[in-house]
């Protein structure tokens, strides 16, 4: 069938172990003498940022904004940018995860950019152009050094997103040694995030399309294939990179055909009770899969080869999903990850507010290839919350 879609993603990746090492040369043909990097104080405890400086050894000054936290809120952003403008940088690298990489995005956009970080809140609101900008991820999961969106925590507990071609890097550099040290909580939690940004891809309702489906598979079958063998060994620096890659894979699918109820309701176990984020999307992730069924079996079928080869996808599209889901809840215990709110300590009397927030994620909810009422969360969050807990293998 013939579909009409815009695909865009970031200019050059570079997926090598040890590409790092580079860092100087991808810097100069970017034409950046004075770079700030963006990262926060987990990376420059474990001796990341070290590493990093030990490979430009003298070559250019560097400038280091390094407080950036989880979910960065407005003064993060505000902060490193006060630094960047203040030193005259012409460059930023985003070095760590989600949350540093999305601060460098802002942060390279404001710097060009008349505008202010109000300003730019929304679906392509922001004009002009920004500065050269290199990402380099520190962990397998968001898929942001491929994504032209920035999630910012606006209050106590909202967030807010920005949405631009303008921040996808001229630059993702893929090293899978940077991960090797990651704990393996942080790597499956992590692992099943970018497992999401996939299957929520290949089923979005308004955006989806070839070349997404293409990626979205192809993450999968990385993703799966490799997520348990780096939670048992972290050290296989060949699983490492193909986790990393797949992540990327992932998140050029949900750039292009965006995720849905999936992220709607794991946004506000964030916001009210600090859960990672890809830790709330592994509490919700089997039970918005079983509402979606109905709509949506077809292409969960689709995706099960590309998971699982134990799963028959030789019966009806509605079984092959069932199998799917129970296959993911599964490999979700196997990780050794939390798999209910119970688990998590968050009180039943709060999911009738974690429903009312999750349905001001319009954004997200309009790509769920079933349409979601208030009803509808509040019995996700409420299946979600009475799963049942079992044994873990690697935690």
């Amino acid at each position: 069938m013939f579909t009409n879609f815009q695909f865009n993603t970031t200019k050059s990746i570079i997926s090598e172990p040890g590409s790092l090492r580079n860092i100087v040369e991808y810097c100069q043909k970017l034409g950046i003498h004075n770079p700030l990097i963006v990262t926060d104080h987990g990376i420059v405890s474990c001796g990341l940022l070290t590493l990093l400086l030990s490979h430009f050894n003298g070559k250019l000054p560097t400038i280091i904004y390094d407080n950036v936290v989880a979910d960065p809120q407005e003064k993060i952003i505000n902060d490193a940018l006060k630094l960047a403008q203040t030193n005259d940088i012409d460059g930023v690298i985003g070095f760590g995860g989600g949350s540093s990489m999305d601060t460098a995005k802002v942060v390279a956009v404001l710097m060009k950019s008349p505008q202010s970080l109000a300003d730019i809140y929304g679906v392509d609101q922001v004009v002009g152009k920004r500065l050269p900008l290199i990402l380099v991820p520190t962990t397998a999961g968001t898929g942001s050094e491929v994504t032209p969106i920035a999630i910012i925590t606006t209050g106590e507990t909202t967030k807010a997103g920005i949405v631009s071609s303008q921040l996808l890097p001229d630059i993702a550099l893929l090293d899978a040694e940077l991960t090797l040290g990651l704990p393996t909580a942080v790597t499956a939690a992590t692992g099943i995030d970018a497992m999401v940004h996939a299957i929520e891809a290949y089923t979005s309702k308004i955006k989806k399309n070839p070349y997404s489906d293409m990626l979205a598979k192809e993450a999968l079958r990385l993703l799966s294939a490799n997520i348990e063998t780096v939670c048992r060994d972290g050290k296989n620096i060949a699983a490492r990179q193909n986790m990393l890659l797949g992540a990327c894979l992932a998140g050029q699918a949900f750039a292009n055909a965006p995720v849905a109820a999936v992220h709607a309701l794991a946004y506000p176990l964030g916001g009210h009770f600090h859960i990672p984020h890809g830790l709330s999307n592994s509490l919700v992730l089997p039970h918005v899969m079983r509402f979606n069924k109905s709509h949506a079996a077809i292409q969960y079928s689709e995706l099960a080869p590309c998971i699982s080869d134990a799963i028959n996808t030789n019966q009806p599209p509605q079984a092959v999903t069932e199998d799917l889901i129970t296959y993911l809840e599964d490999l979700i215990q196997r990780l050794g990850l939390p798999n209910s709110l119970k688990a998590m300590n968050i009180a039943e009397n709060k999911l009738a507010m974690l429903a009312q927030d999750a349905m001001m994620q319009t954004r997200l909810l309009v790509n769920n290839p079933k349409d979601v009422l208030y009803e509808d969360v509040l019995a996700i969050y409420q299946a979600a919350y009475e799963s049942q807990s079992v044994e873990n293998e690697y935690v």
